[in-house]
């Protein structure tokens, strides 16, 4: 009895608890339990495919390349925006225009990378010619070159010797450039620094032409040994003029501006007098180590010492003509102009620097001047701007005056015979223009500027494509007959008698003129470009962040 109760309650079904909702029903064949080594990756080899041979593991690195990777097979390294086309430069356009094309681009779109030009497979070494690259720029910097045409012709050498993948920098005192051969190498980077500065537009000429030399390898075949012998010839060449002839050229700058402010020819003389005594002073005080602020402070003295000097004698001379004179052989345009043409190209870096440095000259000068004047009007002396304000009109005599003013400054920047005429006649067209406006029209005097230097810059830069050099030489001296010389001396003369309300207005009334100058200049030598052939199928492009992101 007890045996049927038991298998009873062996037949009675489980309960719900006890059975599964996954369990397989009675009389269903139960699969067959799974193997505990059986993968279970959906990324598994399905059965019947061979399993693949062991790779070695090698040391990771970010540069080292894959192990599926053959350099004869690998895709081109360039990448294009889907939709946009490929710009093809042509080579007829000069050097410059086309470099500074290809620095415009993004990097992605730029041309797919030319062969090398030169006969051997093998190439140069890279570090000797990332050396020769910033040897030329360090050149071009010093000598006042704009750092986008300096990284446009580091860009261009480089390319010429076959290394494409190339991204010049350049700031106020260093250059930098970096080279990578591909995209799973290591990069190589070299940089150089600026020490020393200098005004020689003649050396600028001659490493102009060695970078057109270089880049254009079907006429000029320019070796890397013949370049560097070039190079050190352009190093070793004396400047074209001694030293007695820039003395007195700066004596002859400082007669015809004050010519050019009403003066006659006593007014010539002592000008020029003192501008010469302030040249010797300024070359013995570099003769003994000292800064360039300290040399800006004594060369502004002694013209401010002639000045108060004709003013205790009682000659009716202009003394303000005097003063005036010799401030503009001093007032640094061509650092202003180089200043003002990098922040408008995005140097933004190297556009501080060299504003901090105008900032510094001018006040340099506006401390000698402020000095001889404040003792000047302890002893008496007799200085009155509302008398020197009225302009006297002599057309003829005053662009005789702008003329012979661009001569001695071109001079002063070591040009070329060749282009001194040029810029002599480029400055007195300037001239010619800005009396028109300002003195015959009556117009804004800061417009009238900004006219003429605009016009400056786009003869300057046809000049300039038209003979495949720097724009600098018929560019620099022609804006000499503008510089703001006038208004400064009136502030500082003001400041002196303690009017300082009217002084600093005066001063930043000059300091108008001379951005007027600067952005005139750069405005014309983009407006020339596009008299130009264009580099490439479409015009080069600029950024464009004009909705404030």
């Amino acid at each position: 009895m007890a045996e049927q109760q038991a298998g009873a309650e062996d037949r009675k079904p489980p309960s719900d608890e006890a059975r599964s909702a996954f369990s397989p029903p009675e009389g269903v064949e139960q699969p067959a339990p799974p193997e505990e080594d059986a993968p279970t990756s959906e990324f598994a080899l399905p059965a019947g495919v061979p399993e693949p041979e062991p790779v070695t593991e090698q040391p990771a690195s970010a540069f080292a390349p894959p192990s599926t990777y053959s350099a004869r097979e690998a895709p081109s390294a360039l990448i294009t925006t889907a939709g946009l086309p490929l710009v093809r430069l042509s080579k007829d356009a000069p050097w410059q225009d086309r470099m500074r094309t290809m620095l415009r681009m993004p990097v992605g779109e730029r041309p797919v990378p030319e062969s090398p030009q030169r006969s051997d497979e093998t190439g140069p070494a890279v570090p000797r010619v990332l050396d020769l690259t910033l040897r030329i720029g360090e050149l071009l910097l010093a000598g006042g070159e704009g750092a986008e045409d300096v990284e446009a012709a580091m860009f261009a050498i480089c390319r010429s010797y076959g290394l494409d993948r190339c991204e010049p920098t350049v700031t106020f005192t260093l250059l930098s450039i970096t080279h990578q051969p591909s995209l799973v190498e290591d990069p190589v980077t070299a940089n150089r620094t600026v020490r020393r500065r200098g005004t020689d537009y003649t050396r600028l000429a001659a490493v102009h032409r060695l970078v057109t030399d270089m880049t254009n390898a079907e006429e000029h075949d320019v070796s890397l040994e013949e370049a560097y012998r070039r190079l050190a010839e352009i190093r070793r060449n004396r400047h074209p003029y001694p030293g007695w002839v820039l003395t007195t050229a700066a004596g002859g700058l400082a007669g015809a501006a004050s010519v050019l402010v009403g003066g006659g020819v006593t007014v010539f003389l002592v000008a020029a007098a003192g501008a010469i005594l302030g040249d010797r002073l300024a070359w013995l005080c570099a003769a003994r180590g000292l800064p360039e602020f300290y040399q800006f402070v004594v060369a502004a003295m002694p013209p401010a010492a002639m000045g108060v000097a004709l003013s205790l004698l009682g000659w009716d001379l202009r003394p303000s003509a005097v003063i005036t004179g010799g401030l503009f052989a001093l007032i640094p345009g061509r650092a202003l102009v180089a200043a003002v043409q990098d922040g408008l190209t995005g140097f933004y870096i190297t556009a501080s620097a060299r504003l901090l440095e105008v900032a510094y000259f001018f006040v340099a000068i506006v401390i000698g001047v402020l000095t001889v004047l404040y003792g000047g009007l302890q002893v008496d002396a007799k200085l009155n701007p509302e008398g020197a304000l009225s302009p006297i009109e002599r057309p003829v005599v005053q662009t005789l005056a702008s003329m012979v003013l661009c001569l001695t400054f071109a001079v002063l920047l070591q040009q070329e015979r060749s282009t001194v005429w040029i810029a002599t006649v480029n400055g007195g067209i300037a001239w010619v223009i800005y009396a028109s406006i300002a003195v015959t029209a009556k117009g804004s005097p800061i417009m009238a500027t900004a006219v003429a230097a605009g016009l400056v810059g786009l003869f300057g830069q046809l000049l300039a494509r038209y003979r495949n050099t720097s724009a600098l030489p018929y560019v620099t001296a022609a804006i000499g007959p503008l510089l703001p010389g006038s208004a400064t001396y009136f502030g500082v003369l003001a400041i002196a008698q303690n009017h300082r309300d009217v002084g600093l207005a005066s001063i930043a009334k000059a300091a108008a003129l001379a951005m007027a100058i600067a952005i005139g200049v750069n405005l014309g030598s983009e407006m020339s470009r596009m008299f130009l052939k264009a580099p490439g199928a479409e015009a080069r492009r600029a950024a464009k962040r004009t909705r404030g992101f």
